[in-house]
């Protein structure tokens, strides 16, 4: 999953050029995609290591903005949805369509129906260097990944950055589909010694995905199923959909509190989370979710909490270039993408004020220090995490592109 330089392939333009720096080397890679600019670059950390002209969608059809990756790749492949058009090189980025791939007419103005088209020579070479996960990401003007260093960011081992929540449990993600098996994360509120790895013990290899945002009703379902459970209620499998059991064991809790719940019409409400965490000793609930895959694969989701929830978070992106096991370092980039929240949707989601969408460190620095992980969640990602490993922040949910087969997707622009 990791994405990888590694035969020394370093391109300067459409016509393949060796780049000596980095002929002996493997290398993190992500690709960045401009719509005002009608450009693809390869990075490698900050350097560019390739760089392209293309052509992305026209009006009616346009290229979508946003955070991808790479789910699939085939060096032929024919459209399904414009008359087999054919699509060599082809290297998907959603399931519904958008892909990247080879085309005889990159006239370096929008012209496709959505995908990103790329010269042929320069298709085949980026097919040779990616793999399946490299981070895609598409954007109306130019961004490059810069580093960035902050407390609340994973490093394999480190110590707990910030004094944040204790007395959390973690709970399976739940898979996208009834019969895909999910790993089951810790759920013992006790405190529980961490194991002490074996002095030969090799650090993860393979990257993790991660995705920072606000809880959705999903998420509040999940955990009133959960905690009714443990005090008796029988909502059911906790699968955040509202079933016959859910919905008994949320009418009989409210029955034993009448006063309580007086004049609530709805089934599902801030009083109730509030009213079913006090009942089972949990305090307030949280605001936020950090969702965990690899390999396009769900792996644990844990509550986290996001301080100013009035404000906008922001839409940011973040990729570990390198680890030092031993120091207890990491390098991580990181970007800030323009995603101007419509009116409706910040009123769905409790916003009040949004900050300016321009690209630059200090709105990914405030939005990281207002979200709170708890310390089991940080200590277990820091045990995961490897280069190409990569962090998502986003007010908008796990959105609507992402399910099986694919990392995280963001969606800024549609």
């Amino acid at each position: 999953m990791v994405s990888r330089l590694v035969f020394g392939l370093g391109l300067l333009s459409a016509t393949a050029l060796v780049h000596p720096a980095f002929a002996a080397d493997t290398r993190t890679l992500q690709i960045f995609v401009s719509k005002n600019k009608q450009s693809l670059a390869v990075y490698d950390g900050t350097e560019v290591v390739a760089t392209s002209k293309v052509s992305t969608g026209k009006d009616g059809h346009t290229t979508p903005s946003g955070i991808f990756s790479v789910i699939e790749k085939q060096k032929y492949h024919e459209s399904n949805i414009y008359s087999n058009a054919p699509m060599p090189f082809m290297q998907r980025l959603t399931w519904s369509g958008i892909a990247l791939h080879e085309s005889n007419s990159v006239p370096r103005y929008p012209a496709s129906h959505g995908c990103v088209r790329m010269p042929g020579a320069f298709a085949k070479m980026l097919y040779g260097m990616t793999d399946a996960g490299i981070p895609v990401i598409i954007s109306d003007g130019e961004l490059a990944p810069q580093p960035i260093d902050h407390l609340n960011l994973f490093h394999p081992d480190s110590p707990t950055a910030m004094p944040l929540l204790s007395d959390v449990e973690l709970r399976p993600s739940m898979p996208d589909s009834p019969e895909a098996p999910v790993q089951v994360a810790m759920n013992d509120t006790v405190a529980m010694p961490m194991p002490v790895a074996a002095p030969d013990a090799k650090p993860p290899s393979e990257p993790i995905s991660m995705l920072i945002t606000r809880r959705t009703l999903r998420e509040t379902v999940i955990d009133i199923q959960t905690l009714l459970n443990q005090l008796g209620f029988s909502a059911g499998d906790p699968d955040g959909l509202l079933g016959p059991a859910t919905v008994q064991a949320i009418n009989a809790f409210k029955t034993l509190r009448p006063t309580e719940f007086a004049g609530d019409r709805n089934l599902i409400s801030d009083r109730l989370l509030k009213a079913v965490y006090a009942a089972a000793g949990k305090g307030e609930p949280p605001n936020g979710v950090i969702m965990v895959r690899k390999a396009f694969k769900p792996v644990f989701e844990a509550p986290v909490t996001i301080a100013d929830p009035e404000l906008a978070l922001g839409t940011h992106f973040f990729t570990l270039h390198a680890v030092d096991e031993k120091a207890g370092t990491a390098d991580w980039l990181g970007v800030t993408l323009a995603n101007n929240l419509s009116r409706e949707t910040m009123k769905q989601l409790g916003i009040t004020a949004q900050e300016s969408s321009i690209v630059s460190g200090k709105p990914i620095a405030r939005s990281l220090s207002r979200i709170a992980i708890p310390d089991e969640t940080r200590r277990r990602i820091d045990a995961l995490i490897a280069p190409g490993s990569t962090l998502t922040i986003s007010d908008t949910g796990i959105g609507r592109e992402t399910g099986e087969g694919t990392d995280f997707i963001t969606i800024t622009r549609g």
